[in-house]
């Protein structure tokens, strides 16, 4: 699963929240699919300008961060550099867009089940669920000094 960080958490908190107000979705779109909303949230950019970033390379998401080049400034590139630097690895990219990482299947609320990629509702189920799972794993890494020791360190 993706690398724990707050700003993969509240991407995917605010793709989530814009797909449930309401917010162009069309999975076969590169501005508007599912990497497209995650890049939205975290680049400003709009759905046509990501379009014409993505289209200066062939494939989709998946095929493009699979190929993809941190020397080559090509503009999809740019925007799977941003992918990878919100902690996704190409397989994560994959899972996103196809709705497929089984850890977050098995975090769904109700149990596991297996999503539609192109389905509003399945795509919000699995920003959530993942960003929650995300934000578990985050929050597991914060070390809290006991009580006691802090209680004692201030007498």
């Amino acid at each position: 699963m993706a690398y724990p960080n707050i700003e993969l958490i509240n991407t995917l908190r605010e793709a989530a929240k814009a797909l449930r107000a309401g917010a162009h979705y069309a999975w076969g779109s590169h501005g508007s699919c599912n990497c497209g909303h995650v890049l939205q949230v975290a680049t400003q950019l709009s759905k046509e300008e990501i379009i014409r970033h993505a289209q200066t390379i062939y494939g989709e998401w998946t095929e493009i961060a699979e190929d993809y080049c941190g020397v080559t400034n090509a503009p999809a590139y740019l925007l799977v550099s941003k992918l990878e630097k919100l902690g996704l690895t190409p397989t994560d990219i994959h899972n996103l867009e196809y709705l497929e990482d089984r850890k977050v299947l098995e975090g769904l609320p109700g149990g596991f089940r297996w999503l539609k990629k192109n389905v509003r509702e399945d795509v919000i189920q699995y920003f959530e669920t993942m960003a929650e799972m995300l934000e578990e794993k985050l929050l597991s890494k914060i070390e809290l000094p006991f009580f006691e020791e802090t209680v004692s360190q201030l007498a």
